[in-house]
């Protein structure tokens, strides 16, 4: 069984009960946290001050990190979200210890917001329900946070196939945006991905009091692998994205040179044509405009000929 309770506004807690145990694990989760939420986590659970100041909804810390205190490990990780066309980094700050969990983030990450409302309704299906056990409760949340990296990557591939189409349609200017657009995405994802392997590999030595070491290696070992596959998977489509865009340049300066001869053929008409309206300004004859001008024709004729030949047009 579970219990929930509505501490405030912005703080909710599960009560995850396992009648076949003699366990009781206390999920926290902190939305939007202000100074009268700190103050509560501060004064029932005594947690330093500085963590908590990290953990305020207006402060954003640059770089994820794993501290261990007495009494509990101190977590901030970053994950990617999306905002309209951007990918951006979502923030949470881990409080773990025996018998609780405490989350605190911008209700920015759906993963974690999901899995909390389903663990209000139901926490019997979740691993940390069999043993009460912490550490297995921040394995399961990990789990789905980094699992639902995989659905951004796929819509970085789905952006990456739509602007292939688009280059290859004529369009190589409107490219450029979308090109520039998925470069700043992949470069966020691997930004806020590049330290997860190792804060992972931290947490993969994890002491329990309630499940085996082995059991939490195995587990967290699991979240080591999809770093690992994640970062290869961004590799792949940031080595497509450099193909494409060069592939994009050369169009575009492909189209840019066949415009430039297209304009040398012109200035060479409008020079003739110049020079034969200087020439009857000058006393020229009815006779000598037209044989220039027949002249002129034909050069240019000449030279659209060669220029194709040659497939410059």
């Amino acid at each position: 069984m579970n219990r929930k309770k509505k501490i405030s506004d912005k703080i909710q807690q599960i009560i995850i009960d396992n009648p076949q145990t003699n366990y009781s694990l206390e999920w926290l989760n902190v939305e939007n946290a202000g100074t009268k939420e700190l103050d509560y986590l501060r004064q029932h659970f005594h947690f330093n001050f500085d963590h908590l100041k990290a953990s305020m909804a207006t402060v954003f810390s640059q770089r994820p990190m794993v501290m261990q205190q007495d009494n509990y490990l101190f977590l901030v990780l970053h994950f990617p979200t999306l905002s309209g066309k951007q990918i951006i980094a979502g923030e949470v700050e881990f409080f773990i210890g025996h018998g609780f969990l405490v989350s605190v983030h911008n209700n920015n990450l759906p993963a974690l917001t999901d899995m909390f409302t389903l663990g209000k309704k139901d926490a019997t299906g979740f691993l940390a329900y069999q043993d009460g056990s912490s550490a297995i409760l921040l394995y399961e949340i990990l789990d789905r946070l980094m699992k639902s990296c995989y659905p951004l990557i796929d819509h970085n591939s789905a952006a990456i196939s739509k602007v292939d189409e688009v280059i290859f349609s004529g369009k190589q200017k409107e490219a450029v945006a979308d090109l520039l657009t998925l470069r700043r995405n992949i470069i966020n994802v691997k930004k806020i991905m590049q330290n997860h392997k190792n804060i992972l590999q931290h947490l993969v030595d994890l002491r329990s009091s309630i499940v085996s070491q082995e059991q939490i290696k195995e587990s967290y070992n699991q979240l080591v692998e999809h770093s690992k596959r994640i970062w290869e998977m961004l590799d792949n489509q940031d080595d497509l994205l450099d193909a494409l865009a060069k592939t994009n340049e050369s169009l575009i300066s492909y189209r840019t040179n066949n415009i430039m001869k297209t304009l040398t053929v012109v200035t060479i008409g409008l020079y003739i044509f110049s020079f034969t309206i200087n020439l009857i300004h000058n006393g020229g004859t009815e006779r000598d405009f037209w044989l220039i001008g027949v002249l002129a024709v034909a050069i240019a004729l000449a030279l659209v000929f060669v220029f194709r030949r040659k497939k410059w047009l």
